[in-house]
């Protein structure tokens, strides 16, 4: 069965673009012209992934993202937006967006993000094992489970985007270890952002908010100056 994108556009010239573009790359394809019709796509179709452009009528792609969001709807999120200013594509990501492309863009390289985007998402479901079988990475009192996808802190399960997810566990598999913001865009989006790493700085601000007692005086993840970040115990 062909999986699912959602293609949330105004503009017809950009949605029958992209969605010839997808269904030429074998996936099915649903459309909104709108926030309140993607909302409502989204209940009733259930997509894999769904493409959002930022500037929509009534209901901008923003509002979109923070009421899936509340909904703990965490369908992996690629938004669109005309703008250049980096104020949108951080709120965008603050909001719940996983990734974000600025247009003029190419169709061909919103197609490879979204196979990136969902390879990495079968790739994890595909690790999944019973409870007993499951792999336990366990850092002061964080306790990440990879193949199951799930992560707990203090004992209460955490609720997560697959995006976070993954660079929490990539962070936990190489606890101890400077990593580069370079070397975790390469490692877990999978494709290079040319000289853009907010998108991790945003990222790591996510988690910190529910790992961390107090973010400004982060005990588990650790900013090294003008390197990068470092995950560690409590007590290390």
């Amino acid at each position: 069965m062909a999986q699912k994108i959602l293609v949330v556009e105004d503009e017809m010239s950009i949605m029958t673009l992209l969605q010839f573009n997808l269904e030429q790359a074998g996936y099915e394809v649903v459309t909104a012209e709108d926030g309140a019709e993607a909302l409502q796509k989204i209940e009733v179709e259930k997509p894999n992934c769904i493409i959002l452009d930022l500037m929509l009528p009534e209901m901008d792609g923003l509002e979109v993202c923070k009421e899936m969001r509340s909904r703990h709807i965490y369908t992996p999120v690629l938004m669109l937006t005309a703008k250049d200013d980096e104020f949108d594509k951080v709120l965008g990501l603050e909001l719940g967006a996983d990734d974000y492309m600025t247009k003029p863009f190419s169709p061909r390289e919103v197609v490879a993000r979204v196979k990136a985007i969902l390879r990495r998402i079968k790739q994890m479901e595909g690790m999944k094992g019973a409870p007993e079988e499951a792999e336990r990475i366990q850092v002061g009192e964080l306790d990440v489970y990879p193949n199951n996808y799930e992560a707990y802190f203090k004992g209460e399960l955490m609720e997560v985007t697959p995006k976070e997810f993954e660079l929490l566990v990539y962070l936990v598999r190489h606890k101890g270890r400077v990593l580069t913001r370079e070397q975790l865009l390469s490692a877990v989006w999978n494709y290079d952002f040319v000289g853009d790493t907010r998108i991790v700085d945003v990222h790591v601000s996510h988690l910190r908010e529910k790992i961390e007692e107090n973010t400004r005086k982060p005990e588990y993840i650790k900013t090294i100056r003008g390197l990068g970040y470092k995950l560690e115990g409590p007590s290390s």
